[in-house]
């Protein structure tokens, strides 16, 4: 497997190990296989395997430079007994008409754990493999989960640094809390004055600084990423896809050869884009939904064709969807445009110079997989209570803008195909909003205590993973201006 950049030619292509350590193309773009994989997939035996066996497969499929002792290695390592529900990603029965894929049973309780507890092997095995002799900095933004499940998963990883910037006042406080409360000599959290978005691009504009880039070199580090751009953290996503089919199979919901919809919270898109490569690779999908929140832009270009951030940002109560420039969109139009990197380069400019572009018809008319809708603070409060009021069951926020979104979809299109709405953090990861949309109170007190309040309420058990928050702090909270981060992160690394 060989692995291009999305505005570039494939003279300077790398392998798979290669563009897991590096993250970020060169010029900004980023990494896409050259030629995507077509396994000759027997479905029928596919669905008998374990969550575990089905990640070795589709990690084979795109990292075929790593042995199969390494790969072997890594799975059993990312999935194991720090996952507090032993299908890894299990799905619910049907609530209210949908079935909700959890992805919140890992460490941190969210969707991310699932790829991020594989990236950090994937990481040093390709290290091993290049006989890289250089410190791998680990520089990301987050909106929220990306931030703590990369420091989980990263956490004291010899030859690794670990920088996170994320948007001040911009995250909820559990998220907070845990990046706080996350032990690990090697990593650093920083706020950032303004929105995701700029931490984002910033972080964009590090990567792609040669002088920078040249200083870390000489001091014998480079820079990687932990987001949904490093390929290594996108693949793994794949397989909650297949596994999701898988359980209903078993369930005999569905037969071998079915179509099932998925709809998904979305906000840098590489959520969404892991079921549009699980579709790519013979899974049965009909419709893959992309649900936003206020910050809707996705919606409008899927029903347009023109991405234009030229808008408000909101901050809402589902904060890690709080993103107007959904970087891993990228990766799709480029497959929809026949790897036409020069369109996409153009497009991508166009955005960052203008703040908007207009997709060619012919590409815009390939989009047809997916469908869109967003939903509003009201309407995400009152789907956490329809939910929980029809079936007992507790959505969070951004779960809630996916079910929302599909409910109105299954409504306005008449589908009556199965749907899976896909859940991407437990409750208890927002209590305030949780706990505000199933009372009409807000909590007593934010953070650990709404905790509480919530289990009362709620009478369940919280997951595991969330008595890590109530540890002591090993950090405190430094806010630096979007300008400042460069000269933050030569302060960290000590480049000075």
């Amino acid at each position: 497997m060989q692995y291009r950049s999305t505005r570039g030619t494939t003279d300077q292509s790398l392998s798979s190990s290669q563009a897991v350590i590096q993250g970020l193309a060169n010029d900004g773009g980023l990494f896409v296989p050259v030629d995507f994989p077509k396994p000759n997939i027997n479905l029928t035996e596919f669905v008998k395997l374990t969550y575990q066996e089905q990640a070795r497969q589709v990690l084979g499929w795109f990292f075929d430079d790593y042995s199969a002792e390494q790969l072997d290695q890594i799975v059993a390592a990312a999935y194991n007994d720090q996952w507090d529900d032993q299908t890894i990603t299990p799905v619910s029965d049907d609530h209210a008409g949908q079935y909700y894929l959890e992805l919140f049973h890992g460490p941190t309780l969210a969707f991310k754990d699932v790829a991020l507890q594989t990236l950090p092997h994937l990481m040093t095995n390709a290290i091993k493999l290049e006989k890289v002799d250089r410190k791998i900095v680990i520089l990301t933004a987050t909106s929220g989960d990306t931030g703590t499940a990369s420091m989980c998963g990263f956490q004291d990883v010899d030859g690794t640094q670990v920088i996170v910037f994320y948007p001040h006042n911009g995250v909820a406080p559990i998220q907070l809390k845990q990046m706080f409360t996350q032990p690990g000599d090697n990593l650093n959290i920083v706020a950032v004055e303004g929105n995701f978005d700029d931490a984002q691009t910033y972080v964009k504009q590090i990567f792609n600084d040669p002088d920078f880039r040249e200083q870390l070199l000489i001091h014998h580090d480079q820079f990687s990423s932990a987001n949904s751009m490093n390929i290594g953290r996108l693949i793994p996503q794949i397989t909650y896809y297949f596994n999701a089919y898988t359980q209903l199979v078993q369930r005999e919901v569905i037969q071998v050869g079915d179509k099932v919809n998925f709809s998904v919270p979305t906000g840098n898109f590489g959520d969404i884009l892991a079921g549009y490569y699980a579709k790519k690779l013979g899974l049965p999908i009909n419709k893959l939904i992309c649900a936003s929140d206020s910050n809707n832009v996705l919606t409008d270009f899927f029903k347009t064709g023109e991405y234009d951030k030229r808008r408000d940002f909101n901050v809402t109560i589902s904060p890690s969807m709080d993103i107007l420039v959904s970087s891993n969109l990228e990766r799709l139009l480029f497959d929809a445009a026949d790897q036409d990197y020069e369109l996409i380069s153009q497009l991508m400019d166009q955005l960052t110079t203008e703040g908007h572009y207009q997709l060619p018809a012919k590409v815009y008319d390939r989009l047809s997989d997916f469908a869109a809708g967003f939903a509003s603070e009201d309407e995400i409060r009152a789907e956490i209570k329809r939910v929980f009021t029809a079936d007992h069951y507790a959505l969070d926020p951004h779960t809630a803008v996916g079910s929302y979104v599909a409910h109105q979809y299954q409504k306005e299109s008449g589908d009556s195909t199965p749907m899976i709405v896909v859940a991407t953090a437990s409750p208890y990861k927002f209590p305030e909003t949780v706990y505000q949309a199933l009372t009409d109170h807000p909590v007593e007190e934010a953070g650990l205590p709404a905790i509480k309040q919530l289990e009362k309420y709620l009478q369940t058990t919280p997951p595991a993973g969330i008595q890590t928050v109530f540890g002591p702090d090993h950090r405190t909270e430094t806010v630096v201006k979007p300008a400042e981060m460069k000269a933050k992160i030569s302060d960290i690394l000590d480049l000075n």
